[in-house]
């Protein structure tokens, strides 16, 4: 008998008859003997399992596997149920004017308002990092994760709103543009019928005859409420008459009553126009100029005489209201074959508003990922004479990067289905310009009854986060292998 393999005990090898060698079949316990039934790693049948996870997975058919199914039918009947129309919903998608104009603003969506917020957090993220009040002002960033969508948007439509004593943005629009551009308080006067002067509404407004030094003028305008009149104005006066000079008076032609001066006549009741501008036109051109005073007078030199008096259309122009930041005035439009890209100033207003919530968001999620990146790092590329600059770019910035694309997948999942701030903020007159796919989907199926293409636009928007989703799963895979 030969040695056993392990160097000990007894060869249980069988031999052949004719002992010319072992037998290929060993004489020991037979080999094939079957495995134990499946467990898992925690040793549960699977069939137990499978019983705890039943009602999990019932929901998940009755709330999302269902839903998605029928959706996916119905998106090829028409709006009532009744008629197969194959894919005319959508084509009806991609060609009607409100539908292509929520696939345009979602593009813009997807694209901006995810890439600024996780920018915006990041930037706060490392700034914060370096100063005392940096857990203060964490909190102050992320607070509006605290609101709901609901009341965010009734916040911005406040803050929004046109009229410069209710919105906060036109107030500090109102209040700089003022300030080197100052309005004027005469925006609604214009001429009293049968006097001097005549033109178009909003000026400019000229003396229907040439003027001579020595004849003085009278100016009447009417058309300014007695309560908007400039505080510092005065009892109007009748010109002084100078032969060297063309003088004259522009004045409120306006007594309740029968005044004493009449029509085209000055009152002692009546208010001089402080500030007006008064010009001096030969053959289009402007040969002198001057305001008048606080009770109206004003006087030009002789070099005025012969020519005919002008009032410029900007002491007639309307007071300056602000911008309409929920209006539907395009920044920019980009031709793509038959497809016109395009961003309105609704759409980038409301996105401003989502950036304020969500910035928050992002810059808690990637303090948390700069927390856990070694210190040695940073202090290695700083020794190695590195600036902060290039410390940030090629050290911190790619060591962030899963968190980075975890926070941007994130809101991009989130804003393909943004509906709540769009509804809110954006008034009627401009909310087809504001609108997405999300709104569009409930306009489509509540307000039109158009359930065939509401079904289409909600599988529409399940094709656009497959793929994010996609790429989500795959990171998070690749991360799992490390």
């Amino acid at each position: 008998m030969t040695p056993a393999a392990d160097g000990g005990g007894p060869d249980h090898t069988a031999k052949s008859p004719d002992n010319s060698g072992d037998l290929a079949v060993p004489a020991g316990p037979a080999s094939n003997k079957k495995s134990p039934r499946f467990k898992s790693v925690t040793g549960t049948r699977r069939t137990v399992a499978l019983l705890f996870l039943l009602p999990a997975l019932v929901l998940l058919g009755a709330l999302v596997v269902y839903p998605i199914g029928y959706s996916v039918v119905r998106s090829f009947f028409d709006a009532s149920g009744g008629s197969f129309i194959g894919f005319d919903n959508y084509e009806t998608l991609f060609t009607r004017a409100d539908t292509k104009a929520a696939i345009n603003n979602n593009i813009f969506w997807v694209v901006l308002a995810p890439t600024v917020a996780t920018a915006l957090g990041l930037i706060f993220a490392v700034l914060t990092e370096r100063i005392r009040w940096g857990t203060a002002f964490k909190l102050v960033v992320f607070m509006p994760m605290a609101i709901s969508m609901l009341a965010a948007g009734i916040i911005f439509r406040l803050v929004y709103d046109q009229d410069p004593e209710k919105g906060a943005v036109n107030a500090v629009w109102v209040g700089i543009h003022d300030t080197f551009a100052e309005s004027s308080a005469f925006p609604k006067a214009h001429p009293r019928p049968n006097g001097e002067l005549a033109g178009k509404s909003g000026g400019p407004y000229l003396t229907k005859e040439p003027v001579r030094a020595g004849q003085p003028v009278k100016l009447a305008l009417v058309g300014v409420a007695a309560d908007q009149m400039p505080k510092d104005a005065e009892p109007a006066k009748e010109p002084r008459n100078a032969r060297a000079e063309v003088t004259g008076t522009v004045w409120q032609d306006f007594t309740l009553g029968k005044g004493a001066g009449g029509l085209n006549g000055i009152d002692t009741t009546e208010l001089g126009y402080p500030g007006m501008r008064i010009e001096a036109v030969k053959d289009g051109k402007v040969v002198a100029s001057t305001t008048a005073a606080a009770d109206g007078t004003f006087s030009l030199p002789a070099k005025a005489d012969g020519a005919k008096l002008r009032l410029p259309p900007s002491n007639f122009e309307e007071a300056y209201n602000g911008v309409d930041w929920l209006g539907d005035k395009k920044f920019f439009t980009v031709h793509l074959g038959g497809f016109d890209l395009y961003l309105n100033i609704v759409t980038t207003s409301i996105m401003v508003s989502y950036v304020w919530m969500w910035a928050g968001f992002a810059m808690v999620l990637i303090g948390a990922g700069l927390a856990s990146i070694p210190r040695e790092l940073l202090e290695a590329a700083r020794v190695d004479g590195a600036n902060e600059w290039q410390v940030f770019r090629r050290v911190t910035v790619p060591l962030l990067a899963p968190v980075l694309a975890v926070v941007l997948v994130t809101l991009m999942i989130n804003v393909l289905k943004i509906f709540d701030l769009i509804f809110i903020i954006a008034p009627g007159s401009s909310q087809d310009d504001a609108n997405v796919l999300a709104l569009q989907l409930y306009r489509s199926a509540f307000s039109e009854g158009n359930e065939g293409l509401a079904s289409a636009i909600a599988v529409l928007l399940l094709l656009l986060v497959i793929p994010v989703m996609w790429f989500n799963m795959r990171r998070l895979r690749r991360e799992g292998r490390r």
